[in-house]
């Protein structure tokens, strides 16, 4: 290549012979090939650090496997560390798993993107990832037998020739088409032309997203089906072109992320995955979309409503999208969880806890040139404390109306927030949002799916779907569900006000477990949400469980940072050295995701150890009877702890047993030889 960037501008090139390693062995798993090709770069100077390229890489490891079929792996980020654009490419003998279906990889790109990276930069290295899906270009990698001679076959693909070059050129294979709503006469589709639209998107938006478009593109040519893809990554976005949206047979929707734009494919019936499965699978996504084309009964993208397909393949399981629904819920609802509690903690701070009685009284008689009996302190703990209430307030209804989202998108917040308001007026509290949420959104997806005449399909997802979702809910919340869930809550709350001793300290463990399991994964926050969706001031059990609660999800974060940074940082990479500092701060400001790094690299070690110590913690906060009033901030909201010594005492046992738990397992069980290469002091001698 030039010494232009392909970008057009002057720069270091994207691929140059020092970032490549052809036919060597670079250890026996993906954090291996990752580390050595990080390496690499950094010392070309394309990343200046090369345990935060290492981190940045493996967070995306942790969210999906980047093997693909074929012997390929393409292990990708953006990350600060990054100063150029840049791929490191392996050969690797022997192969190393990286998660793909058929098997591992001996062919491995490191795509490596600044985090600011131009949208130009995202078009190469898209680029790169659409022509691994051609069988000539990845025999061309396995034939190559020079450094130059990979330079020369990327360059060609990020640097196709123009359309008027040598006809030499121009009888080269073309990489298939990938429609982006741009359509020429040619293109545009003829009304008896069937076609299938498709969106497809991953969390990065760097290479699966353009790899599954050109999949599921090349399936079309094969099946004689037009196939139009919108892209929806980091080289931005063009959207389908409304009329071939209107006439398309069936929609594909290939993601990992929320689909931008979902209410345009209304009553289409759809296939939905993540995008992976666009890749490894194509032409059967191809088919399921064909055949629910013809099926009347598909499921359908109605209105504005998120719908699920009901093919068999083609849909995330039940389980899958029921989870997938309520933590959409949750996630809605920390901001008001977080804000509203942190306001009531400090209102708390600054007028003392008897302000919660009379706080109302106090906003709505007194002025700042008007205040209370306890002054200024007293007047704005009040206005504090008030806001965050009505903050609060709303911790019920978001999680209803949210829940109703995730399954039947806009129409179903309406009804959503209703169900959960009318939980809250019967008191059935937590439980009953849950319900709520969960009728709301089934109603007006299903109301949405009812056949209207054309003129009236404008209607249905702004007056119609709410407006019948909404009575429908809210009369069995009232008339048949209100008082049972009332009183399933009411039973509960008696409960944990009279668990004391043991019973209490098993909760402590139960909670600590959950805390520590997947670090704000599913299971970590319906511990979390149970927690918070309890709170109250004026109940001292609610408030130990709060407190067993994010004393235990501070332990992992502060547990690796101990490990692996004070008591024995030669059993760790320099990349989880360099995690385990920032691991520091991270857990005291109660972000469990700060030991995901960790966990991703060595699960079956790290995990375990986590939870035993957020166990202890959790026993210890019970047993002790420490309460906390604030539903989120960690070191910032001690002053909201009740019992702040033996809050401290619990954490630091936790960490302590958690942090000598993972070092006696990589210690004791090692996994094999890529532990003994983290550091060359730890390698025994030869004999």
């Amino acid at each position: 290549m030039s010494d232009t960037n392909a970008a057009g501008g002057s720069g270091p090139e994207i691929i140059s012979p020092e970032l490549i390693s052809l036919d060597t062995d670079l250890g026996t798993t993906k954090e291996d090939v990752i580390r050595s090709l990080a390496a690499r770069l950094t010392a070309a100077g394309r990343a200046s650090d090369a345990a935060g390229l290492v981190a940045a890489a493996l967070a995306r490891e942790a969210q999906s496997a980047t093997g693909l079929p074929g012997g390929i792996a393409i292990p990708h980020c953006r990350a600060e560390a990054v100063s150029s654009a840049s791929l490191g490419f392996a050969r690797l003998d022997p192969k190393v798993d990286f998660g793909a279906p058929d098997g591992p990889a001996d062919l491995v790109f490191l795509i490596a993107a600044p985090e600011g990276a131009g949208a130009e930069h995202m078009k190469l290295l898209s680029s790169l990832a659409r022509a691994l899906v051609r069988p000539a270009f990845v025999t061309s990698l396995r034939e190559a037998s020079t450094p130059d001679e990979i330079v020369r076959l990327v360059d060609e693909v990020l640097n196709p020739a123009p359309k008027d070059a040598p006809a030499k050129a121009a009888a080269a294979t073309p990489t298939p088409p990938v429609s982006t709503g741009k359509h020429s006469t040619e293109e545009a589709p003829t009304p008896a032309e069937r076609h299938i639209v498709a969106v497809t998107a991953c969390p990065t938006g760097i290479a699966h997203t353009y790899m599954a478009a050109d999949s599921l593109v090349a399936a079309g040519e094969r099946a004689g089906v037009k196939v139009h893809v919108e892209t929806q990554g980091s080289s931005g976005s063009t959207p389908l072109d409304p009329s071939v949206i209107a006439g398309a047979a069936a929609v594909i929707f290939a993601t990992d992320v929320g689909v931008k734009g979902r209410e345009r494919f209304a009553g289409k019936p759809v296939v939905a995955s993540g995008v992976k499965r666009a890749i490894n699978e194509p032409d059967k996504m191809l088919a399921e979309a064909l055949r629910a084309s013809e099926n009347p009964a598909a499921a359908t993208v109605d209105g504005t409503a998120a719908a699920a397909a009901d093919s068999d393949a083609g849909s995330v399981g039940f389980g899958t999208h029921l989870r997938q629904v309520l933590l959409t819920g949750v996630s809605y609802m920390i901001p008001f969880v977080a804000a509203g509690g942190l306001l009531i903690a400090l209102g708390f701070l600054l007028g003392g806890y008897e302000i919660s009685g009379p706080a109302k009284d106090i906003v709505l008689n007194n002025s700042i040139t008007n205040l209370p009996d306890g002054g200024l302190a007293t007047y704005l703990g009040a206005v504090l404390f008030q806001i965050g209430s009505l903050a609060f307030s709303f911790l019920v209804p978001a999680l209803a109306g949210y829940i109703a989202f995730a399954i039947a998108d806009r129409p179903g917040i309406a009804p959503g927030f209703t169900a959960g308001a009318v939980a809250v007026f019967v008191g059935a509290g937590f439980i009953g949002g849950l319900v709520g949420g969960l009728i709301a959104g089934v109603v007006a997806l299903y109301i949405g799916r009812i056949a209207v005449p054309q003129w009236l399909r404008g209607l249905m997802p702004v007056v119609i779907i709410p407006l019948f979702a909404t009575l429908v809910v809210g009369a069995l919340m009232f008339i048949v569900l209100g008082r049972p869930l009332a009183a399933i809550t009411s039973g509960l709350t008696d409960w944990l006000n009279g668990l004391s001793g043991s019973s209490a300290i098993f909760l402590g463990i139960i909670l600590g477990l959950m805390m520590c399991f997947d670090l704000g994964g599913p299971v970590n926050k319906a511990a979390y949400a149970f927690a918070v969706a309890g709170l109250n001031v004026n109940d001292p059990a609610t408030l130990r469980i709060m407190a067993a609660v994010m004393a235990a999800g501070m332990v992992p974060p502060l547990a690796m940072a101990l490990a692996s940074t004070v008591l024995r940082p030669k059993l760790f990479s320099e990349a989880e050295r360099e995690n385990g500092k920032a691991a520091w701060l991270l857990g005291s400001a109660f972000i469990s995701e700060g030991a995901i790094p960790f966990a991703a690299a060595d699960p079956l070690r790290v995990i375990p150890s986590m939870m035993a110590g957020g166990a202890v913690t959790g026993a210890l906060i019970m047993a002790f009877d420490v309460t906390l009033s604030a539903p989120h901030g960690g070191i910032f909201v001690f002053f909201a702890v009740g019992g702040i010594g033996w809050f401290l005492v619990s954490l630091a046992a936790g960490t302590v047993v958690a942090a000598l738990a993972v070092v006696g397992a990589k210690e004791f069980f090692r996994k094999g030889p890529s532990d003994a290469e983290l550091d060359p002091e730890i390698v025994p001698a030869a004999a």
